[in-house]
């Protein structure tokens, strides 16, 4: 099945952690960077790795939802803590905020090697999700992700965020009147998008700020899924059921796609076929595959 909600939850929250389990989402992303204030970090990173142990200790409290950490980013003086703190938990994966490019992963990936068979987890295991365009030079490395002489081991996919790099330009504004992303941000969503897909990796949209507008939600998660975004970010319970909704085939979808395949499969040698009263040549062949695959 296809990851399709990544929650965020504060790191130093006990409350808020203990009713993770319960929301619903894909993923679980517990936050040791902004949602922790600077004299709170030693006490996240305690909490965090408290609440790892007990779910691996209780596996069937998270089953089917995979259990990530933000650390706080590479440039800081935090991460290497946060990491040797966290890893005895055996979180499945790291969120790294602000990532600078491909080189810059590598010295995470290098400590991670070092670290996993000392805390009993199999080397390469811990896989790693950047947040790609916080900063102007981390948002002009984005297409390094897609080359193939920078491929990233470990990699499950790319994400953004607008707020950090909005504060970064000194922007006012990140969407225009009628509600859209402006210039920039669609092209460094757009690279995002074609980046994860030349890696082969996940793309993960980023999130819908106001966590009270459901509808807008449900209109963005949507169109999200139909630009070829495989999951999205939530930072409210609420938002999780509506994003799970957004990105998961619809039955009239899956009909469409096996109705595709089954053709094909009835007119061996045949490049294009009609269906419904429209043309489909090999590229509709794919992307069915594609989307029965994410279901099976």
């Amino acid at each position: 099945m296809p990851i399709r909600s990544w929650m965020f939850v504060p790191g130093d929250s006990e409350r808020k952690l203990a009713k993770a389990p319960s929301i619903g989402a894909d993923v679980i992303i517990l936050d040791l960077e902004d949602a922790v204030a600077p004299q709170a970090k030693e006490i996240a990173r305690e909490t965090t790795r408290s609440w790892l142990e007990e779910q691996r200790a209780n596996p069937e409290a998270t089953e089917g939802t995979q259990l990530w950490v933000r650390i706080n980013p590479l440039d800081s003086t935090l991460w290497q803590y946060d990491v040797e703190s966290v890893l005895p938990g055996k979180p499945d994966g790291i969120m790294v905020p602000k990532a600078a490019g491909p080189e810059q992963l590598r010295r995470l990936i290098t400590v991670l090697y070092e670290m996993e068979p000392r805390n009993g987890i199999a080397p390469g295991s811990t896989r790693l999700l950047p947040l790609v365009s916080e900063t102007p030079q981390s948002a002009n490395c984005i297409a390094d992700y897609g080359r193939a002489d920078s491929e990233v081991p470990r990699l499950a996919g790319l994400t953004w965020g607008a707020e950090d790099l909005s504060a970064a330009i000194g922007a006012s504004r990140k969407r225009d009147d009628r509600g859209v992303w402006t210039d920039l941000f669609r092209m460094v969503r757009a690279q995002v998008l074609l980046a994860s897909h030349a890696a082969g990796v996940a793309a993960i949209d980023t999130l819908h700020a106001d966590f009270r507008d459901e509808e807008g939600l449900r209109k963005v998660a949507r169109e999200s899924y139909q630009d070829g975004f495989s999951g999205m970010m939530a930072i409210h319970p609420a938002q999780v059921p509506i994003i799970n909704e957004a990105f998961t085939p619809s039955e009239d979808e899956l009909a469409e796609a096996r109705a595709i395949v089954d053709l094909f499969a009835e007119n061996p040698g045949v490049g294009a076929l009609q269906l419904d009263g429209r043309m489909i040549d090999q590229p509709h062949l794919d992307q069915a595959r594609k989307l029965l695959a994410s279901v099976s």
